[in-house]
């Protein structure tokens, strides 16, 4: 019998132990694996929330925020130098503008409400020359039949638009998307405008007396404000509005998060005392936190999940070379080399080890997405979604709730790793009991036994 089949049937001589040892290392390494999974998955996540999400760069006319505020707007020559800057990897401009009775043939669909019938009161008075007189609306105006203008959204890059119009998400219903760079006279309309003003595809409303043709229709849930809204051409709206080149708000797209303070202070070098610019550094940082938390526990318990099995099996190991040291001994009197002595009781290690790495990965299959899922919601238990107009815009939509959203995928390359790691674990557990081989010496076993 050589020393392979002699190692592997030695693994079997007392089923107990065997099935013990195979059963706690089979645990250990299945802890080990679904920490590895749960540490890949999380980093995945971390990653690609780096990348995608919340790495922008807000960017506003100095003074001004939405309709409100003073000052003058920016141009797009002058954010024309701001996309060649290092890690700006895209500009999204915008030209908001509102839209009442006197401009355009729409009814907006948003009932005023107390807020807004007070607001359009006080914006009455303040327009008031002199403190009294007609006022904005009128000398008769009544805030109780005061309708809310329909805001209007001219767009350079359609490929953000939730962000650039403050959504969470855009779905279109009927239609197609604008060509952001055309020259054309056509729009998309809110779900609700569009209700409102029994508009369709290739319906025509009026805008500054131009008629304009409804190419789609698009709807964002659970945002009332952005489905009664129009979305055109950002040159259209320049010209209809007798706004040439101006631009109300942009949005610089950054190539990953970790660039964005540098990228951040660029823009705002370039653009100069003209424009406020601002990015969500630490909103996503606080977001992020919780996973990155995850990721250090995953490491310190794959750690010690690994340090465990290792003991398991050294202590294993050592326990069975004391219990043979008559059977050594035996093998070294008619004539066995150590080497040949240790290579059986390393693939006896091996044999146990590769017995309990099945049973770990069964476990680790089964338990990393369940347990990763549990480290997930109770380390981000305490998080809420970004909130505000500006969180929604710098996150593109996003909420901590996105972030624990997270497959656990069990790769071939996973596997193989936990393979690698069984095999080391079953060298280091051979390696102490290697030296206590080499140290057994015939003649005294023979004489003690």
């Amino acid at each position: 019998m050589n020393i392979f089949t002699r190692g592997i049937r030695n693994t079997f001589r007392n089923l107990i132990r065997t099935f013990s040892v195979v059963f706690i290392l089979g645990l250990s390494i299945g802890l080990s694996l679904i920490m590895l999974i749960s540490r890949s998955a999380v980093n995945d996540k971390i990653n690609q929330t780096k990348s995608s999400i919340g790495n922008s760069v807000s960017i506003r006319p100095a003074g001004i925020n939405g309709f409100e505020g003073g000052g003058n707007l920016l141009t797009t020559d002058q954010l024309k130098p701001v996309s060649s800057l290092p890690h700006v990897t895209s500009i999204t401009e915008t030209l908001n503008d509102r839209l009442t009775s006197t401009n355009t043939s729409l009814q907006s669909s948003i009932t005023a409400g107390s807020f807004g019938q007070r607001q359009a009161n006080i914006n009455n008075q303040s327009n008031t020359p002199g403190g009294n007189g007609g006022g904005r609306f009128g000398a008769n105006f009544d805030p109780a039949n005061f309708k809310p203008p329909v805001t209007l959204t001219g767009i350079n890059n359609t490929s953000n638009l939730a962000s650039a119009i403050g959504a969470t998400n855009v779905i279109l219903t009927a239609g197609a998307n604008i060509d952001a760079s055309s020259s054309s006279n056509i729009a998309l309309v809110g779900s609700s405008l569009a209700t409102k003003n029994n508009l369709k595809v290739g319906s025509n409303f009026t805008i500054y007396s131009t008629s304009i043709e409804v190419i789609g229709i698009y709807d964002t849930p659970n945002n009332t404000f952005s489905n009664s809204g129009l979305i055109m051409p950002l040159s259209v709206v320049q010209k209809l509005s007798s706004q040439p080149n101006q631009v109300s708000s942009a949005n610089a797209s950054i190539d990953s998060i970790d660039n964005l303070n540098s990228a951040t202070a660029a823009i705002a070098k370039q653009l100069g005392s003209t424009a406020d610019v601002v990015n969500s550094q630490t909103q996503l940082t606080n977001a992020i936190a919780p996973l990155q938390s995850v990721s250090k526990l995953s490491l310190i318990c794959l750690i010690g999940a690994v340090a465990v099995s290792s003991l398991i099996i050294l202590l294993t190991m050592i326990m069975i070379v004391r219990e043979r040291r008559r059977e050594i001994g035996v093998f070294k009197a008619i004539g066995a080399s150590n080497f040949t002595v240790m290579m059986q009781f390393a693939i006896e290690s091996v044999t146990f080890t590769l017995i309990a790495a099945i049973v770990g990965i069964i476990i680790g299959v089964i338990g990393s997405s369940p347990i990763t899922t549990l480290l997930v919601n109770n380390s981000a238990s305490s998080s809420t979604s970004v909130g505000g107009n500006f969180g929604r815009r710098a996150f593109g939509g996003a909420s901590v709730n996105n972030l624990k959203q997270i497959h656990a995928a069990v790769g071939w390359n996973i596997l193989l790793y936990g393979l690698i790691a069984s095999l080391i674990i079953a060298l280091v557990g051979s390696l102490v009991s290697s030296f206590l081989i080499a140290k057994v010496r015939p003649a005294e076993v023979m004489r003690v036994e």
